[in-house]
């Protein structure tokens, strides 16, 4: 599923391939944390239900950790959507001066006045 990702990218649309690189491998770190998270919370549920002093005190730092890698996935999120902004920012000047065909050749983008 992970080589997936993007495969609703038209074929009329060009798409820079280091920026899809860039989304897919933050994607998949975002995944593998959100994964990581999982399995934190089940173990502080288990700690909590056992009311066992250690288990309590052993919750402080796995809360600790589940809050880092949140703080993580939105800083990931928030350099996605920068390079996105970026990318999108690129094309569309990209397309002041000319546009892409399906063919791949470049024509010249018809300016209507008024």
């Amino acid at each position: 599923m992970e080589g997936d990702i993007f495969s609703g990218v038209g074929n009329s649309t060009q798409v820079d391939g280091k920026v899809l690189q860039t989304f897919q491998k933050s994607f998949v770190q975002v995944q593998n944390i959100l994964d990581q998270n999982r399995l934190l919370i089940n173990e502080i549920n288990q700690n909590h239900e056992s009311k066992i002093p250690d288990n309590l005190t052993r919750n402080v730092g796995l809360i600790r950790e589940l809050n880092n890698n949140i703080r993580r996935v939105a800083d990931l999120y928030a350099d996605l959507s920068s390079s996105f902004s970026k990318s999108a920012e690129a094309s569309s000047e990209g397309e002041s001066s000319g546009t892409m065909k399906s063919d791949g050749k470049v024509g010249q983008k018809r300016i209507r006045p008024g």
